[in-house]
């Protein structure tokens, strides 16, 4: 009977270790799953522990809306031709004799780059004076310096051209081909068509946004949306500023994921299963795949939906708990929807904690045993 009680014993003492190393707080990953649910409100927490179904992925589904205003909309396309003090005008002047007013001996014709339309709107040409400018378009300017030339030499043909100008040009910055101060000409006065004048978006289209600035007003868009509805190819104004840049949400991934990092979106819309599969999955070895939670401060309107309650004030902490072992799990994570701020984690399994204990335990045991091997040997001799 000693066998017995001696192997008895050692069970009842290995437990108790056992129990002891538990209690004392081995290395993990963060909470586990019965320790959340602890934390509820249900049971005098601080938090809602709601499980996603059906109802709450409805409840949830909040996509940020980007769009342009009405003001910006309605606006109307920009006469690109009507010229504007500050302007820049290019001329090109033929004239019909070898030796003419303003062309040269070996060639008969004149070439007038970066003429400036003044504060006043006037611009000046040679042996024309000073013409207004400002409030015509290009063809009337060219028909006045034609005929104020047409006293002077025979039949002069006139080009007018608008390079650049103050009054009408935008600029652009951030993830574009090419940033700079762009004119609107006829070409580029909507701004799908100026941002492809930039050599187009750097950056995924999927993610890009496009912020335009227009004195006090502002207006955000998915520069995907510019292509899929025709309203929000807004016409440019003069002075406007466009900016382009990447989406700046994103979740963070903690617990027994492949990676564990603040993760930024990676399309516009992200469901529950499109972050776990941008983190690495779940760590086969370690996750516990009926404990995935998503934690989040909810607005009162929200929360107020989803727990079925009218007297929540303020925002709210809940968690959202998936279980992809059930049948309909992974339709429901499919479903719902991160949104920016959110923090996935995903518990360990039970069976981590425990053989974290035993490998503790018998990695003790072994030393201990170790320890008395050497010191009976020392004794000894």
């Amino acid at each position: 009977m000693k066998p017995t009680s001696s192997r008895w014993a050692k069970s009842v003492a290995l437990l108790a270790a056992a129990s002891i190393l538990a209690s004392c707080g081995l290395p993990r990953v963060g909470p586990n799953k019965s320790e959340i649910f602890a934390g509820s409100v249900q049971r005098q927490g601080d938090a809602f522990v709601v499980t996603v179904n059906d109802r709450v992925t409805r409840a949830t589904a909040i996509v940020p809306s980007l769009g342009f205003s009405e003001a910006f909309q309605n606006a109307g396309l920009v006469g690109s031709d009507v010229i504007n003090p500050g302007d820049t005008l290019g001329l090109t002047i033929w004239e019909n004799v070898d030796d003419g007013l303003l062309a040269g001996e070996t060639s008969n014709s004149t070439i007038l780059e970066e003429v400036q339309v003044d504060g006043s709107g006037f611009i000046f040409v040679p042996y024309a004076g000073r013409i207004r400018a400002a409030g015509n378009s290009p063809d009337a300017i060219r028909r006045v310096i034609t005929e104020r030339l047409a006293d002077q030499t025979p039949d002069p043909q006139v080009q007018v051209r608008r390079l650049a100008g103050d009054g009408s040009t935008v600029s652009l910055v951030g993830s574009v081909g090419g940033q700079g101060v762009y004119a609107i000409e006829r070409p580029t006065r909507t701004l799908s068509a100026m941002l492809a004048r930039a050599g187009g978006v750097t950056i995924q289209p999927e993610i890009a946004q496009v912020t335009v600035l227009r004195g006090g007003q502002q207006g955000k868009i998915w520069f995907q949306d510019l292509y899929k509805n025709p309203r929000m190819d807004i016409p440019l104004r003069g002075g406007d500023r466009i900016l382009v840049e990447e989406d700046t949400r994103a979740f963070t991934a903690l617990g027994a994921t492949g990676t564990q990092a603040r993760v930024p979106f990676e399309s516009q819309t992200l469901s529950a299963v499109e972050a776990i599969a941008q983190v690495g999955g779940l760590l086969s070895a370690t996750a516990d795949p009926t404990g995935v939670f998503i934690f989040r401060n909810e607005p009162a309107d929200i929360a107020n939906q989803v727990m079925g309650r009218s007297d929540l004030i303020g925002a709210q902490r809940l968690v959202y708990v998936l279980d992809l072992t059930e049948p309909n799990g992974m339709f429901m994570a499919r479903d719902f929807v991160v949104r920016d701020g959110d923090t996935l984690y995903v518990t360990e399994a039970p069976f981590v904690q425990w053989d974290k204990t035993i490998a503790a335990l018998t990695g003790s045991l072994s030393t201990v045993g170790t320890l008395a091997t050497v010191s009976t040997a020392v004794s000894g001799g």
